[in-house]
């Protein structure tokens, strides 16, 4: 992968891949999310990132949102607990009008106050939709008890109540406090030279003031493992299982990734999928997740179930988790997970959009890119110790917490 790399004069990094193909991306990241929040202002990281499109100085809601969708294009968000993101799928001819556009709606957003009332209604919404769905609601609750007392437990929509209370003046704070120059990532994928690339950059985004971050985030420390039961009215039992993990600077976070992939990753092959569901028939659904942190992490497993069959479900969980700490894998086995994950991942960057948001988020924490040959050798160099290692620590029985909905 020949990507190429610049930083503007205002403390911005700039990523570009160039490829060849009629359709391209562009996004702005941004290494702030719902944990840089204050307790008052939960949720606050979320809402921007929805009204953050409801007009500039120059624009009203309708322009913003008419710009790329006129030609065709699409323009998206997200906010996760430690980024946010602003991108766009276009086509190529239409890099000027979305490097345009997106700069105006990161640096002259002016938050409309008609707007603002109408977006909180719509978020609010959004977080009652959560709560009618135990199968999505069940994540944010258990990071809530893993995480007990830390802002990185709070959930990313916020509260009711919070969001009805949030003015223009929380907004212009939150961001003048936490959307720091130095820790923005703009990416690019599409077929525009990169010298033309930096040329709109630079008349764009170099307007923005640079705002570098002074402080650090506030550490999570203290683990306590819980067990925890709510009622809910619901058909099935849904179950998570897990432990806090590796950060994402840690030595063993790629060793995590493996294992989290060969336990309950996305192929059907997965461990606890053929345990629980091909020769059980007890969920449709089972999954294992680890997500590293800046200074923590967090690995998970989610499945939904017959109430009675719940007791007999978490026993076959722990029992696939026990193989892995008490048994090494043998060479062949090491050898075809190896092979599925690098698989992949390779297919994972064929989607532009995916590769887009990955060339963002990897450049603003380690500031390289490693490519995909790069990243083969480590997993290649990954052994069945570090597996066991791994599994012996993140799935010890005595650190495992549990939160089940009935």
């Amino acid at each position: 992968m020949n990507y190429q790399t610049h930083k503007l004069g205002n403390g911005i990094k700039v990523v570009h891949y160039e490829i060849d193909s009629a359709v391209a991306h562009f996004g702005v990241l941004l290494n702030v999310g719902s944990r840089d929040e204050l307790e008052h202002e939960q949720g606050i990281a979320h809402f921007i990132e929805h009204t953050i499109f409801k007009g500039t100085k120059k624009r009203k809601a309708y322009h913003v949102l008419s710009r790329l969708e006129d030609v065709g294009g699409e323009l998206n968000a997200y906010t996760t607990k430690e980024e946010t993101a602003v991108y766009a799928t276009f086509l190529r001819e239409d890099y000027h009008r979305t490097i345009e556009l997106i700069s105006d709606i990161i640096i002259h957003s002016n938050f409309p106050v008609k707007e603002l009332e109408k977006e909180k209604e719509v978020v609010i919404e959004e977080i009652n939709s959560y709560k009618d769905s135990p199968s999505e609601l069940i994540f944010d609750e258990f990071e809530e008890l893993i995480f007990d007392g830390h802002p990185i437990a709070r959930n990313i929509l916020g509260t009711p109540e919070l969001v009805k209370s949030f003015t223009q003046k929380h907004i212009k704070d939150f961001m003048q406090n936490n959307y720091h120059t130095n820790e923005m990532v703009i990416c690019s994928v599409g077929k525009i030279k990169f010298e033309r690339l930096v040329k709109l950059l630079e008349k764009y985004f170099s307007e923005m003031k640079e705002n570098i971050r002074t402080s650090t985030r506030l550490p999570f420390t203290c683990y306590t493992p819980q067990v925890k039961e709510l009622t809910e009215d619901t058909y099935q039992s849904h179950c998570m299982l897990g432990n806090i993990a590796y950060h994402s600077r840690h030595k063993m976070r790629l060793p995590m990734v493996l294992l989290n992939n060969i336990l309950g990753g996305t192929s059907m092959n997965s461990r606890l999928n053929m345990a629980l569901r091909e020769r059980n028939g007890m969920a449709y659904n089972i999954e294992s997740n680890y997500t590293a942190y800046t200074d923590t992490g967090i690995f998970n497993i989610y499945f939904g179930t017959d109430p009675d069959n719940l007791d007999r479900a978490i026993q076959i969980v722990n029992k696939e988790m026990n193989k892995l700490r008490n048994t090494k894998l043998g060479s062949l086995q090491l050898s075809k997970a190896k092979k599925q994950l690098i698989g992949q991942l390779a297919v994972s960057q064929e989607n532009k959009e995916d590769l887009l948001l990955m060339l963002g988020k990897t450049y603003m924490l380690y500031d390289r890119i490693d490519t995909l040959d790069q990243i083969r050798d480590r997993i290649e160099a990954v052994d069945a110790s570090e597996l066991m290692e791994a599994a012996n620590e993140i799935f010890n029985p005595n650190q495992l917490s549990t939160l089940i909905i009935k």
